[in-house]
């Protein structure tokens, strides 16, 4: 599998930091334990491999020296960079495999699982989930009713980022539906500026937004359906979606130069437009992560400068809530498994997720790490509206595809979805080529 959507843009989110720090592993320190812990695992070594860099890594670091601080454990992380199933199959293979693993898609976790790679997780471990988390973050992390993987971050791909500037000056309000978006767009073009820069240079987002669309318009039970590919990309539910998303993409009002000029936007640039000293555009869809590159790229406040609305509610159906996110395995090949059990029900906790919150860039899909501790009142909103979705949130749906579908530049969802956006006149004919190519992949 590759990479899901959220780490595309972590050379971005990381800023000018992440380009001096090399890629190497990082010792954690251990010490007296700050918060008076047992130190039960003092002398003891955690291995810990994870796709973060730069900042990211940094703000990991922070928990894992809470957990050596209350345990004694010395924890080592080191990167994977964005190959973990080529990297981690290799540790394996030469005897000198991580003991946890942060495994950045569902679809890897269930291959991990599947090659016989994975730990169950300890009943310890599914009692904390089960108190923390909703259910569909456990859900998520079984594969054939076993519990490998416990979600530890989160992204949230259901917000719509605009420029209160532009609003103001177009006399233009967030939207709650979709019609309304469309509304709004043609009140912001009219006023001379561009409603929406969308960034089709990669295909990744684009899948993003056809989710959401299809999550709101087709509903849950479908959505899942269509995931695990147990209806076609054929389904009336898809063509309609399709349809829907085509009145935005063909609107050469409501996109920044037009399919055309989206195809050559990628996706730090399309924040730019919005955000940048010249603006090209009112309005970015992407998730949480806009925020983190407009602070640390463009330096603009979040809050101020920038602001984020819900995904609107599609055709009366609920306002969708897509995320992704980075779950905690433990490999059977590990040399320690017992701490890296621990290290895992640890992160399960609101202690941990707390440490990191307050250091910014991170949302939590654990319920119970209090709002007060993030770290800004923007990031607060957003981590409360996915929490607050409790069992409606819906993992990215291309991140759950085979990577030849969902996740292969040039190929698969992300070529015809591009192709979409160049031409969105013919949603059915989009739908046939998108069923052919899932079928290639799923091996039907």
């Amino acid at each position: 599998m590759r990479r899901p959507a959220v780490r595309h843009t972590r050379a971005a989110l990381s800023g000018a930091a992440a380009l001096g720090l090399a890629l190497t592993a990082t010792a954690c320190s251990g010490g007296a334990s700050a918060g008076g812990g047992k130190q039960e695992l003092s002398g003891q070594t955690v291995t810990v491999a994870g796709v973060w860099t730069g900042v990211e890594q940094q703000n990991f670091k922070k928990v894992l020296d809470a957990f050596s601080e209350k345990t004694g454990a010395k924890v080592v992380f080191s990167s994977t960079g964005d190959n973990v199933s080529t990297v981690v199959g290799s540790q394996i293979e030469g005897g000198n495999a991580p003991d946890v693993v942060m495994v950045p898609q569902v679809g890897v976790l269930q291959q991990f699982a599947r090659k016989g790679w994975l730990a169950p997780l300890t009943a310890d471990i599914g009692a904390e989930a089960k108190r923390n988390f909703a259910q569909i973050w456990k859900d998520y992390g079984t594969v054939d009713k076993t519990y490998y993987g416990l979600y530890f971050k989160a992204s949230h791909k259901s917000t719509v980022w605009y420029s209160p500037e532009a609003f103001s000056q177009a006399g233009a309000e967030p939207a709650t539906t979709y019609q309304q978006l469309l509304k709004t767009g043609h009140t912001l073009s009219d006023s001379g500026v561009p409603a929406f820069s969308v960034a089709g240079e990669a295909g990744w987002p684009l899948t993003d937004w056809f989710e959401n669309i299809y999550l709101s318009q087709a509903g849950g039970e479908n959505y899942d359906k269509l995931a695990a590919h147990k209806i076609p990309w054929t389904d009336r539910t898809v063509v309609k979606a399709l349809g829907t998303l085509g009145k935005l993409f063909g609107d050469k009002s409501l996109v920044a130069g037009g399919g055309s000029g989206a195809l050559r936007t990628d996706f730090p640039e399309s924040v730019q437009q919005v955000f940048g000293p010249e603006q090209k555009a009112a309005m970015v869809y992407e998730g949480d992560f806009v925020g983190a590159l407009v602070t640390d790229e463009l330096h603009k406040q979040v809050g101020k400068d920038a602001k984020f609305f819900p995904f609107p509610s599609v055709d009366g159906g609920k306002a969708p809530v897509v995320s992704g996110g980075d779950a905690a395995v433990v490999l059977k090949a590990g040399k320690n498994r017992k701490a890296a059990m621990d290290l895992v029900k640890f992160l399960a906790t609101p202690e941990a997720s707390s440490v990191w919150a307050k250091a910014g860039g991170y949302l939590s899909p654990n319920k119970k790490v209090p709002a007060a501790d993030y770290h800004d009142a923007v990031t607060r909103r957003i981590a409360t509206s996915l929490t607050a979705a409790g069992n409606s949130v819906r993992f990215d749906m291309s991140d759950q595809a085979p990577a030849a579908f969902g996740g292969t530049q040039g190929a698969g969802e992300w070529k015809l979805l591009q192709d979409f956006l160049r031409d969105p006149s013919d949603p059915e004919a989009t739908a046939h080529k998108l069923e052919a190519a899932a079928a290639k992949a799923y091996g039907k």
